[in-house]
């Protein structure tokens, strides 16, 4: 029990730095004109004729920039385009509203919309690429970053990522059915391991009544990393050479890790990136924080600086190349997500915290609900399960209506709840 209690607290740390980063990156954003003014550069292709460019260069260089003919459906119709802004808000209202998760159940809604397992991936590491260019990712945070920590970080983020992308196009390759299964069932564990650890979490917490007004935790600030646990003493006890130093404002000579598990560290979240989509980000903070020990400082800087590298490296050399994009939906997915964001965090404002963590556990779960009633379909497609195809195909719409009632109901009410509040938000805003 204390080691599931331990993972969960693991990966809701991972799922809050993550959103911590997405909200960072809409706010900066949509501060700044110039870089409102290089989203509509994006979006003009799109909106005028659904990425048009790529249906003219895709008769030539079809496999090079993915487009119409390399795996449909990568082309414009004004239908996928609205679906991916509504799937971008679903997934910015959880981000801002809830300060994690909402990154998780993208690949999840684009599979349920239709969407082949290996480009809703692809799609998803193409869409955080942009959002991490966008939001000048290279800025002040940088200068918190330890270089040798993270480069020899990065040599096993791309490694990983380099095997992920191989093990999807490969899956695929043999048979598209089974790319699906295994993407699929890597969220079903994902998502089912974190769903019933947060709605235990929220179980706990609304018995106790000791969630605070603001999340629960969501948004702490908590320097962890800091005291070291016993993991990390151990892990940075290890004298294999060459070894790695950081934190030099904790301790006068720093801290010091050997470069393997470095080099580990990363191509587990390049792994992650590279199999899953969602940068990989998620991983990288608890990794960092609990297991390796280092600072929650040096470690923001750091997954920063992962996160553009390793999502646009895994998006461009393991997706783009080989036609696994859909640039319309991640051009979608990037406006809707801004605007969501944005509500979201403007209603934690007037709801409370423990409203808010029972939303967040819900939502997970739905996404694991979402993705385990999928797969007998596709086991049974294999001749894995035996399973009629009937069956597999009621399992597979219950799965997407749980989903989608439980993401539209949510997003609904916070829309909602944001509307009825306006009067008031306005007044919080202008006495901030």
């Amino acid at each position: 029990m204390t080691f599931f209690r331990q993972w969960g607290q693991f990966m809701t740390a991972g799922a809050t730095a993550m959103a911590r980063w997405e909200i960072d990156n809409a706010n900066r954003i949509l501060s700044s004109r110039k870089r409102l003014v290089i989203l509509g550069l994006m979006l003009i292709p799109v909106l005028l004729g659904g990425i048009a460019f790529a249906d003219v260069l895709g008769e030539a260089l079809p496999e090079l920039l993915g487009g119409k003919k390399a795996y449909s459906p990568a082309f414009y119709s004004s239908g996928i385009f609205i679906v991916s802004i509504l799937i971008g808000i679903g997934a910015g209202l959880i981000t801002g509203c809830i300060g994690a998760g909402g990154g998780f159940i993208i690949a999840p809604a684009l599979m349920s919309a239709g969407i082949k397992g290996i480009l809703a991936v692809g799609t998803d590491l193409f869409h955080i690429f942009a959002k991490a260019i966008m939001g000048s990712v290279i800025h002040r945070k940088m200068g918190n970053v330890s270089v040798p920590l993270a480069g020899v970080f990065l040599l096993g983020a791309i490694l990983g990522a380099t095997a992920g992308g191989i093990v999807n196009r490969v899956l695929y390759e043999i048979n598209p059915v089974l790319s699906d299964a295994f993407i699929t069932t890597i969220y079903s564990l994902m998502l089912g391991f974190l769903g019933v650890y947060a709605m235990t979490d929220f179980l706990r917490a609304r018995k106790s009544a000791s969630a605070d007004a603001h999340g629960g935790g969501a948004h702490g600030g908590k320097d962890e990393g800091a005291e070291l646990g016993n993991l990390p003493k151990r892990l940075q006890a290890v004298n294999l050479p060459p070894i790695i130093r950081f934190d030099h404002d904790l301790t006068p000579e720093g801290r010091g890790i050997s470069w393997i598990f470095l080099v580990l560290s990363g191509a587990l979240v390049g792994l992650a990136a590279g199999i899953m989509g969602v940068g990989g980000g998620f991983l990288t903070f608890p990794i960092f924080v609990y297991i390796l020990g280092v600072s929650s400082m040096t470690t923001v800087g750091t997954d920063i600086f992962q996160i553009v590298f390793t999502a646009g490296y895994a998006a461009i050399s393991q997706y783009a190349i080989y036609g696994f994009i859909f640039y319309t939906l991640a051009m979608g997915m990037l406006l809707g997500s801004l605007l969501g964001i944005q509500i979201g965090a403007m209603v934690t404002k007037v709801v409370p915290g423990i409203t808010i963590r029972g939303f967040y556990a819900m939502a997970v779960l739905a996404g694991a609900v979402n993705r385990i009633f999928a797969l007998p379909a596709k086991l049974g497609q294999m001749g894995i399960l035996p399973i009629s195809k009937q069956m597999g195909s009621v399992l597979d719409t219950i799965g997407i209506w749980a989903f989608f009632i439980v993401i539209g109901g949510f997003s609904i009410w916070v829309i909602g709840t944001f509307v009825k509040n306006i009067d008031q938000l306005k007044g919080k805003e202008v006495h901030s």
